[in-house]
């Protein structure tokens, strides 16, 4: 088959690296709160001296409150500063290219901290008027909640086709698992379907993009010295996670704990030939 789908207990894995970087649903957390054994190892690989970042195209909280809501479902020792989301990456570009006027949004309140931290004024879709649309200098979609989906989808159209704005979309997944057997659609699927519909072309950002992956790198020189091969990228999706760090040059691990099955990842990893350099149960340690 050309690589090794055999599957590896993630203590024999992590062992080489000294820096992790993880995604948050499907590896940290599901569904149903904190994966099993997801904790300890946490625990254990801070308690060996490893820097553990993560990485999440979770635009819908601030990492503060990433952070805060890890801590309420028992995770601890993950702060805000260890949180790298899609959303930062967005907000560095509208302080760098959005100098005026207001900035509309697509999502909850709390999402919204993404678009006021740039300092200019803010607006839900739910609430622009189509005929005072003047200065609507920029549109950020930043979560698949806090809207109605036909109405205020239909006014986001209708302002693509009467404004020339730049379109930014802070989270780039398609869907995200709600049980075991099902998922929902996710702002990237809906930025996607707007996308189409307007002829419009997006600015996207998040996982598989390279900038992510740069600006956690960067910030993880900023604690010491180390190379990209030092580095280990865990995710459960391959074409998010394990692509964009195989292009970035890390060591991948795909988990099976969200959104790829043992019985999927065969499948997937030969029709996509995104291929990890490890396979993991979970990142739970002796798994295996």
């Amino acid at each position: 088959m050309g690589y090794n789908t055999k599957l590896r207990s993630f203590d024999s894995v992590v062992k080489k690296y000294k820096t992790v970087f993880l995604d948050s649903f499907g590896v940290i957390k599901n569904y149903a709160g904190i994966i099993d054994g997801v904790k300890e190892s946490i625990a254990d690989m801070k308690t060996q001296g490893k820097d553990v970042i993560v990485l999440t195209n979770d635009s819908s909280k601030s990492p503060k409150k990433l952070a805060e809501n890890f801590e309420k479902i028992g995770l601890v020792g993950i702060s805000e500063k260890d949180i790298i989301s899609s959303g930062m990456m967005a907000l560095g570009f509208l302080k760098n290219k959005i100098t005026k006027g207001r900035i509309a949004y697509i999502g909850t309140k709390e999402s919204a901290f993404y678009v006021e931290e740039v300092g200019l004024p803010t607006i839900s879709i739910a609430d622009i008027n189509l005929d005072d649309i003047e200065d609507i200098s920029a549109l950020v979609f930043l979560d698949d909640e806090g809207f109605d989906w036909q109405s205020h989808l239909n006014k986001t159209v209708n302002l693509l086709r009467h404004k020339t704005i730049p379109v930014i979309v802070a989270n780039s997944d398609i869907t995200y698992p709600t049980s075991h057997n099902e998922v929902n659609i996710a702002t990237g699927a809906i930025a996607g379907m707007v996308e189409k519909i307007s002829k419009k072309k997006f600015i996207h950002f998040g996982k598989p993009d390279s900038q992510m992956f740069m600006f956690a790198y960067e910030q993880i020189l900023e604690r010491r010295k180390l190379d990209r091969n030092e580095i280990l990228m865990v995710g459960d999706t391959l074409n998010t996670d394990i692509i964009g760090g195989n292009k970035f040059g890390l060591s991948t691990a795909l988990v099976l704990s969200g959104n790829t099955s043992e019985n999927q990842m065969r499948i997937y990893i030969r029709s996509t030939g995104i291929i990890p350099n490890y396979i993991c149960p979970s990142i739970a340690m002796n798994t295996i």
